[in-house]
This record gives C-alpha cells, structure tokens and sequence, in this order.
C-alpha cells in the first residue's frame, strides 16, 4: 500500500493511494498513519480490505491539496553516515568498520514539497537524497540481517539535508549541522515493505535546478538494510514509528571540486526513490 497523510501543517489526515493513482481518504476507519497503526496487523488488514473494495473509501480531490509527511508522531530519526562505497571514496573517508551513527530531531521533518529553509549564517547547505526506512515492530537484539528485514513496516524517500559547515567545522557531533528548521523532508508516501520486492535494488536520483546531482542506486550500501536494522537494535531498542535514514549516495556538493555548489534561497531541489515517489522543494533564507 502507498500510504499518505495530506491537509495543513500540523492537521494532516491519513490517505492511501490507489493502484488507479487515486488518492482514497483512511479518516473514517484510521486516526493516523503512525506507529501504533503500523504495529497492528488487523488494522493494516483492514486498511488492506478496504482499499480492495469498491466504493468503501471516498476519493479526494488532490488539486492543492498539500501533501505532510507520511508518518505521524515519529518516534526517533536514526541516521547512517557515510553508508555508501562511491560516497566515502567522494569525500576521501576510509569505509567504516561499523555504521557511523546520528540522529535528527523528529521536529526536522516535513512534507515532501514543503519549503526547505537555509539556516541563518549558512554558507554550505548540502543535498541527501536517502532511503527511509520505517520500523513496524518493537526491536531489541535481532539475530539477523532477515530479523531485521521482518521489523520493517515500509519505506519512504528522505531528504537529509546538512549545513557541513555547521557539521564538521564548528566542534562537536554531526548533529550540529543536521537538525536546522525543515531539514528532513520525507515522503510522499510510506510504501509498506510488501510492495518493496528488495530495498538494496532501489535507484536514487536528486536534482539541483534541473540538473542531475546525484544517480545510484541502494545495490552500494556498504551495510545493507536488514544489517542496518539487526545492528541498531543492539545499541537501542526500535519501537513501531520510528525512522532510519540510511545514507545517501556520491553527487553531494561536498564531494564536488571548488566551488563547491552548495545551495541557496531561490534554489530548487527534486529528488526520488524508484517506486517511493518524488520530491520536490524551493529553498528560501531562514
């Protein structure tokens, strides 16, 4: 199922997307797309049953209608840096031995055609087109890369956006330079992880004003998804609605020769996960 939630900032109500592309309203029969939603196997199998039969769901008219974030009081961002081989050989880093940990506020994130701002100060605010991953069962010491497969509830296109400046100059963690206002675009939708045949054969593509960035392909991850997911349940536990973004791939600015072309006010952003949608944001001064 291509999952959603779509109306104003901050009174989203959930939707779904139907195989004939039209959007159906879930607010008669669910609260949210959230966590507790995602860990009820009945409740899904009843939003499955529904959007099967004709004439359940109401359609909604999708002309200006503004498209949230799909997920609903997310729990925790966990982020991988660092997570794919032409990424690391961009930015001359050594492959990590183990995954390379951080975390976003969940206030960061917003919908997938909101504006992003650029922080007051900034001078090198970069691009991260990312695979989100979106936990629909409790986690705690996994035993396998498949146990960690079959904890996740679905995937969604994510925009890491990072001020590296703020990041890696200014003392510190990373956080510094990964938590601005609007930093972590996601969506449009939460695909359910049945309708993912394999999350490590995902194409990722970002544009800057129309002009190709970045183009791979998840097959490059240096810890793959399932991994991902084992290995983070061994340093905290991962409850239903919580979210990993899980790294991005070459074409980043940073990675870029002098001038580096970081972006600015006025600059347009368009990214996509093969089968996960597209995003799209204007960036204006903070």
């Amino acid at each position: 199922m291509k999952l959603l939630r779509v109306g104003t900032a901050g009174a989203e109500r959930p939707a779904l997307l139907d195989r004939d592309g039209t959007l159906r309203d879930l607010s008669g029969i669910v609260r949210d797309i959230d966590g507790e939603l995602l860990a009820d196997a009945s409740e899904l199998a009843r939003v499955r049953a529904a959007a099967g039969t004709p004439g359940v769901l109401p359609a909604l008219d999708a002309t200006g209608l503004r498209i949230g974030p799909p997920l609903g009081r997310i729990g925790k961002i966990v982020c991988i840096g660092l997570n794919y081989h032409d990424h690391a050989a961009e930015t001359g880093a050594e492959i990590p031995a183990e995954p390379i940990l951080f975390f976003k506020a969940p206030d960061t994130v917003v919908g997938p055609d909101d504006t992003v701002l650029v922080p007051r100060g900034s001078r090198k605010t970069d691009w991260e087109v990312e695979l989100a991953v979106v936990i629909g069962r409790t986690a705690r010491y996994l035993g396998s890369a498949e146990e960690g497969l079959a904890h996740v509830a679905g995937y969604a296109v994510a925009h890491d956006v990072s001020e590296r400046e703020f990041q890696i100059e200014r003392g510190g963690t990373w956080d510094k330079g990964k938590n601005c206002e609007t930093f972590n675009p996601l969506g449009p939708w939460l695909v359910t992880a049945d309708e993912v045949a394999d999350p490590q054969a995902l194409p990722l593509r970002l544009w800057v004003n129309g002009e190709l960035k970045q183009n791979g392909t998840t097959a490059d991850q240096i810890f793959p998804v399932g991994e991902v997911v084992r290995y983070l349940s061994h340093f905290m536990t991962l409850y239903p609605g919580d979210v990993i973004n899980t790294g991005t791939p070459a074409g980043v600015a940073m990675g870029q020769p002098e001038p580096k072309p970081y972006m600015k006010a006025g600059d347009v952003v368009e990214l996509e996960v093969e089968g996960l949608g597209r995003q799209r944001q204007e960036l204006k001064d903070a």
